[in-house]
């Protein structure tokens, strides 16, 4: 039985509770946290090891006048459930329920729209500047992961935060992670000073015991631990950019937290606390196995087993990664490269397989394209498998770095289209769109598994740069080649001949066709289908010589209509001088779609087999 949670309508009612009631509060947080997202899956592990921070923060400053930015935002779950969405809290990352991450327009208390990492002190500092601007003193905290932390953004923020010597804020939550373990120099610097710091604090409390304050000796040990404090923690490093560094403070003693907020709201400059967590912590399998509940679907609390899903089919991220595998065994000039998400894009088992040729880079997209733009200038293939919504961050290297000298970089974007209950800052919804503008960049997007390996293969034989998009989830069940040729550059196929209705379709949406083509022949409609498998080059010929006999069609993609597959084939059409074709196209509108499962978007936005019969039928009328 919860005693206080229900009860808390805004921060103000943290701030009327004593501290041992606060602590029990924490508790009461943690379990419906983890009541909630063994229901609707979430990002479990983040959140749990900031309960005691959300609390304390809540405790101490006066949101919404103070402004809290949580980087990423994945970790906020205590913090929602403290600012009044209690009762909604059940509805998280259902469609039409609570986002997974903070949002300015579902709560005045979430300060800023999140979802991407490392951008959580560059907007903090922008308000901090606000602030002053306006005259307004109300207080800006940026919380930001250590794993944030190897993302140059965040070192550009601290540059001009340090110059400008404006009040801001910074909480460090260290729990030595990301979504997978850091890596990188700048981790192993900070895992070695948070082992000394570890070994400092217990020795710090050890003589805090046995010393009276304010006595000779304490005073004392109090000048020592200063000067021990620069060889031991990291706040050196902090210090260099002009910030006060406080810490490391113990991430789950509520009074350790307070304190030492209350220190740092009244210092006016930059400050950075530095935060020592647990990620997972209070629940035994996420703080066993923090890389798997970092973001996990519906589970049994009392073991921490997930519900079963099919064995039978391989999911697009694991056909991937399997056929990479295969790949490299025959091409040892094939190296991986990843952004801090090795399980999460498929290559556990290529890293295990070659060490030496995978690279994880950490959270730094922009500087991964470039380094395999390094990488292949130098005769190797390198591989960047990312999640589409994440190669947004580094167009530019995409543009300048790969494709004007047409390097062989292999893009292989994972979570192409909508991707379900992350949302708007997730779906990858633009690739087609923002990559298709780029000259020398050859796009693939497969129907199938078996497809996938094909174009894989396609990709890393050819002479210059291309992307290989693909979905989310499983696939539809084929087996994967043993040893997949290359497709023919620029060749569509045709799957099902007809003369009343012309359906292009790429992608997932392939399938779609193939059922809605079925379904209208029952309805007395006749439809050819063809697979596109390329989106640059299209196969224009195909399409000109098509659309020359069959003047209706439909066009299907799960991209944004503005500057995709559809507009290609538009385009298409027009150098061709082909008039008199009634072209219809399914896609993603122009507007930014919510969370919520994927085939509850795909229908909402007539992207099904059901959406597709419909367009054909008004096409043909």
């Amino acid at each position: 039985m919860l005693r206080y949670l229900p009860g808390i309508r805004s921060p103000e009612d943290v701030k009327k509770l004593p501290e041992k009631a606060l602590i029990e509060l924490a508790e009461e947080v943690r379990w419906t946290i983890i009541e909630t997202v063994s229901r609707t899956g979430g990002h479990l592990a983040p959140s749990l090891g900031v309960v005691e921070l959300a609390v304390a923060l809540h405790a101490v400053f006066d949101a919404p006048r103070d402004k809290i930015v949580w980087d990423v935002g994945h970790q906020a779950y205590a913090h929602k459930l403290l600012t009044g969405r209690y009762e909604r809290f059940g509805t998280l990352r259902q469609d039409g329920g609570l986002s997974g991450f903070t949002r300015m327009s579902e709560s005045p208390y979430d300060a800023f729209t999140v979802g991407h990492s490392s951008t959580s002190i560059s907007a903090g500092l922008g308000m901090a500047c606000g602030k002053a601007l306006s005259g307004d003193p109300g207080k800006v905290v940026a919380v930001i992961g250590d794993g944030s932390m190897t993302a140059g953004m965040a070192y550009e923020a601290m540059n001009q935060a340090g110059g400008l010597n404006r009040d801001l804020i910074v909480v460090l939550n260290d729990n030595e992670m990301s979504i997978a373990p850091n890596v990188g120099a700048l981790a192993s610097f900070l895992s070695r000073k948070l082992s000394s710091s570890k070994k400092f604090l217990d020795w710090r409390n050890d003589f805090k015991r046995f010393l009276k304050p304010g006595s000779v000796r304490y005073r004392l040990m109090k000048r020592v631990e200063g000067s021990l404090k620069s060889f031991l923690t990291p706040g050196m490093l902090f210090e260099a950019f002009g910030f006060q560094y406080l810490g490391p403070i113990p991430g789950h003693r509520l009074d350790h937290l307070i304190e030492a907020l209350q220190t740092v709201k009244t210092i006016g400059t930059p400050a950075l606390v530095h935060v020592l967590t647990t990620k997972g912590k209070g629940y035994p399998p996420a703080e066993a196995n923090p890389t798997f509940f970092h973001g996990v679907g519906s589970f049994e609390i009392a073991t921490g087993a997930c519900a079963a899903s099919d064995k039978s089919r391989l999911s697009y991220t694991q056909a991937f990664g399997e056929t990479l595998v295969r790949l490299a065994r025959k091409n040892e000039k094939i190296v991986a490269v990843t952004a801090a998400m090795p399980e999460g894009t498929g290559l556990t088992a290529f890293s295990e397989a070659f060490p030496e040729r995978f690279f994880d880079v950490g959270i730094a997209e922009q500087h991964g394209v470039t380094f395999a733009a390094g990488l292949a200038a130098e005769g190797f293939r390198p591989v960047v498998a990312i999640y589409s919504t994440f190669l947004q961050r580094a167009f530019d290297q995409v543009l300048h770095d790969v494709c004007i000298e047409s390097l062989p970089v292999t893009f292989a974007l994972d979570r192409g289209g909508l991707v379900g209950e992350d949302g708007p800052t997730h779906h990858g919804a633009f690739d087609l769109s923002f990559l298709r503008a780029i000259p020398n960049l050859t796009i693939m997007a497969p129907k199938d598994e078996a497809e996938l390996a094909r174009m894989m293969a396609t990709a890393v034989s050819l002479n210059g740069p291309a992307a290989v998009r693909y979905p989310r989830g499983t696939g539809v069940g084929v087996p994967l080649p043993e040893d997949p040729e290359p497709l023919p550059v620029g060749r569509a196929e045709i799957l099902r001949e007809g003369s009343d209705v012309l359906i292009l379709a790429a992608g997932r949406m392939v399938c779609e066709a193939m059922a809605a083509s079925f379904e209208l022949e029952k309805l007395g409609v006749s439809a050819t289908v063809v697979n596109a498998r390329f989106v640059k080059p299209l196969d224009s010929g195909l399409i000109v010589e098509l659309c020359g006999k069959i003047p209706r069609v439909v066009t299907v993609e799960e991209n944004a209509l503005c500057g995709g597959f559809g507009s290609a084939v538009l385009e298409c059409l027009a150098d061709a001088g082909l008039t008199g074709v009634r072209v219809l196209r399914l896609g993603i509108p122009d507007q930014f779609i919510e969370h919520g499962p994927q085939g509850v978007l795909r229908r909402r936005y007539g992207l099904d087999a059901a959406g597709i019969v419909q367009a054909a039928r008004q096409v043909v009328a």
